[in-house]
């Protein structure tokens, strides 16, 4: 049998007018601390979007969401928030915010590999 390890992931959105409270789910980050694993994925449906707000600056969102993958990964530029360690980045881009990227709360799981996870979540809430 396959050993299964824990992870945690939360749901990348998009919330073009934060007021209104809607929003589009665009991403996943997932976090699993025995596979030394933290990465995000997104993909952005414009239409979607722009059915929320038509003035929505898509190019602006793709950076911000461009970003939280660059401190997922902790590439170069990323900042400070990028040299933390991997525990630490991932409390920092799950951290509650009131801003127009955003993410749900953390959703523990258990699994055995954390990429194919990842993809698969991403697959079930966001395409």
């Amino acid at each position: 049998m396959q050993e299964k390890f824990l992870f945690e992931y939360a749901v990348i959105r998009v919330m073009p007018r934060v007021e209104r409270e809607e929003f589009l789910n665009v991403g996943i980050i997932l976090y699993c601390a025995k596979q030394k694993f933290l990465k995000s994925i997104f993909t952005i449906d414009e239409e979607k979007l722009k059915t929320f707000t038509p003035e929505t600056d898509i190019q602006e969102i793709q950076e911000n969401l461009l970003a939280l993958q660059r401190i997922s990964s902790g590439s170069e530029g990323s900042g400070t928030i990028g040299a933390y360690d991997i525990a630490s980045r991932f409390r920092w881009l799950t951290a509650t915010r009131s801003t127009i990227v955003q993410c749900s709360k953390v959703h523990p799981g258990f699994c055995a590999d954390a990429e194919e996870t990842l993809i698969k979540l991403h697959e079930q809430l966001v395409l």
